[in-house]
C-alpha cells in the first residue's frame, strides 16, 4: 500500500527522513529515489544519512556514480545512474543486486534509468516538487520488510 507524505518546509522534510532513518536503521533497504532535477532525492538522503549518524560529508554521487559512507549505525551507499543512462545501467546491473542485500543502506537516485532492472525487493520514492520548499514524497514499498517500512511512516 504507497504512503503518500506532503512536506511544506525543509525543516518537515528533515521530519521524514529521520522518521524513515530509524526505521530501516535495525534492517537497511534498498531505496530507489525518483524526480525530476531539483525535486529533492539528494537532500532527502542527506537527511537520511545524518540520523544513521553518518560523519562524512553527504553529497550528490553524480559525477563518480556511487558515495560510500561507512561511520554510520549501517553502511550507506549512495548511487547516482544519471549519467549512466539505460546504456550504462546495465554494465552495474550486476554490481547493484550485491548492494541489495544484507543490513545496508542503499540509495539509488536517478532510479527511473534502470529499466526496472532493480532488485524486486525495494521502496521506491517518487519526490514531487510543488514549490521552493514544498514536496510530496510517495512511498512504495515491493517486499514484506519494506511493506512494514513504510507503515511506520
Amino acid at each position: 500500500m504507497p504512503v503518500c507524505i506532503t512536506c511544506k518546509t525543509l525543516d518537515e522534510t528533515e521530519n521524514l527522513a529521520k522518521k524513515f532513518a530509524n526505521l530501516i536503521a535495525d534492517k537497511g533497504a534498498f531505496v530507489c529515489l525518483l524526480g525530476d532535477v531539483g525535486a529533492g532525492k539528494t537532500a532527502f538522503s542527506k537527511f537520511v544519512c545524518k540520523y544513521l549518524g553518518v560523519r562524512e560529508k553527504v553529497t550528490s554521487p553524480s559525477f563518480v556514480i556511487i558515495n560510500e559512507y561507512k561511520s554510520g549505525v549501517l553502511p550507506v551507499y549512495h548511487f547516482d545512474l544519471y549519467r549512466l543512462e539505460h546504456e550504462g545501467v546495465s554494465t552495474i546491473i550486476n554490481e547493484l543486486e550485491e548492494y541489495s542485500e544484507g543490513k545496508i543502506l542503499t540509495l539509488v537516485e536517478w532510479a527511473e534509468f534502470s529499466q526496472n532492472t532493480l532488485p524486486f525487493d525495494r521502496i521506491e520514492i517518487t519526490i514531487d516538487y510543488v514549490d521552493e520548499t514544498e514536496r510530496i514524497f510517495n512511498f512504495v514499498a515491493f517486499g514484506e520488510k519494506n511493506t512494514e517500512i513504510i507503515k511506520g511512516l
